[in-house]
């Protein structure tokens, strides 16, 4: 008897193709994504840091199939099991992912769905970015850096019961967006360790407190170092006059070595990766609550680091001032988890701000196309914020290599 042909969940658009990966390989429902950047006449089809997505998406899944056409416009994939890159057995293999210098998007776009998959792998994830197009700072396209990751997201997956003990973001080699924001040099390794069956239901739906301390990185590489001094000093002035318990790591490095792409010497390096930017994060009274903010100075310079440290500042008191338990960066982490939980209701808090955006509006449509369930959205009464609670109901997706194994 002949196996029935998969039935594919049809999309359009590059719009969250990420995000739409990982549900696919979630909940083992094969897509069609078809028009992509199919009006563009310059550069139709997948850009190079999607495919290196799913480069990634094949070393660290066993049996995914994935086809692409010929202008690169259309996408099929069947996803498979989430292994982990270990293949082999060794729990200390580590999958190496390769950025090419055309790559626009910081590191952390990667790393963001790669730890929504994370907790659902067969073994520990450990991989390691490297290549002339990993950035590691914020970039201009909206990217966080991954201090932000380390310090604000990372910290989220602990309230499903997935210990942070086991979660480890190492950053061996700093960069920033290189000329006309491409490429940057770094090295990023993520070791991620800690499986679970099922993430446990989240009730986030408190009062968010008041802000108690804020902590931060001033990153410069191939700059002077006073530039992060600056930086500090700027943001502490707007600060410290709201809260007094405020202090920021200074961190520099030196500029990455890559090669000068030049045939007639292959040996040639030069310095790419140069510029600097703050990330700043507050800690609320209540437990679990944190805010965060990114700026990088843009690639074309001709901005100074106070302006950076003012600019940071402000945009963090800004996502404070929005409400809500989760900002707009870790709702879509917090949400998805929720949704592929146990059967049981879940409670998140959300400033209306946040969940107006259409990044989230899209996430619940994607969520619910993949067979999830609707939101309940309903306002927060206890203090007149005007946050809204949003109720999701799991859907026990789970962790299918765990339980086979």
């Amino acid at each position: 008897m002949a196996t029935p042909a998969p039935e594919f969940l049809r999309f359009t658009t590059h719009k969250s193709l990420a995000q739409r990966l990982v549900l696919s390989t979630l909940t083992g429902k094969p897509i069609h994504i078809s028009q992509i950047r199919s009006s563009s006449t310059t550069n139709p089809g997948l850009t190079p840091h999607e495919i290196s997505f799913l480069r990634l998406l094949d070393s660290i899944t066993n049996g995914s199939v994935m086809q692409i056409s010929y202008t690169g416009t259309t996408l099929t994939y069947m996803p498979g099991l989430i292994t982990g890159g270990a293949v082999t057995g060794g729990s200390g293999d580590v999958v190496r992912c390769a950025l090419p210098e055309t790559c626009r998007r910081g590191v952390s776009w990667f790393l963001l769905p790669l730890c929504m998959l994370a907790p659902f792998s067969k073994g520990p994830v450990n991989v390691r970015f490297e290549g002339e197009g990993v950035i590691t700072s914020a970039t201009e396209t909206g990217d966080v850096c991954v201090d932000t990751i380390r310090t604000a997201i990372l910290p989220l997956y602990e309230q499903f019961g997935i210990m942070g003990s086991k979660l480890e973001l190492r950053v061996l080699q700093r960069s920033c967006a290189g000329p006309s924001g491409k490429g940057g040099g770094g090295v990023v390794e993520l070791r991620f360790g800690s499986q679970v069956r099922l993430p446990k239901t989240l009730h986030l739906n408190r009062s968010p407190g008041r802000v108690k301390r804020i902590r931060g990185v001033a990153y410069c590489t191939g700059v002077a170092a006073s530039g992060n001094a600056r930086m500090i000093h700027a943001a502490r002035g707007v600060l410290n006059p709201l809260v007094s318990d405020v202090h920021v790591a200074a961190q520099y490095d030196q500029a990455p070595l890559v090669s000068r792409g030049d045939k007639s010497d292959p040996k040639a390096k030069k310095r790419t990766g140069i510029g600097f930017g703050l990330c700043l994060i507050a800690e609320s009274s209540s437990e679990g609550v944190i805010y965060s903010a990114d700026v990088p100075a843009p690639s074309s310079g001709g901005v100074t680091p106070e302006d950076i440290g003012k600019q940071c500042a402000y945009q963090l008191l800004d996502n404070i001032s929005q409400g809500g338990c989760v900002t707009r960066v870790g709702a879509p982490t917090v949400l998805t988890l929720m949704a592929l939980g146990s059967e049981d209701v879940g409670r998140l808090r959300l400033g209306r701000d946040v969940i107006g955006t259409e990044d989230i509006i899209g996430l619940g449509r994607d969520l619910k196309k993949f067979g999830a369930s609707n939101w309940g959205l309903r306002d927060a009464e206890d203090d007149g914020s005007g946050d809204i609670i949003v109720s999701v109901k799991g859907s026990a997706v789970g962790n299918v290599g765990r339980k086979i194994a």
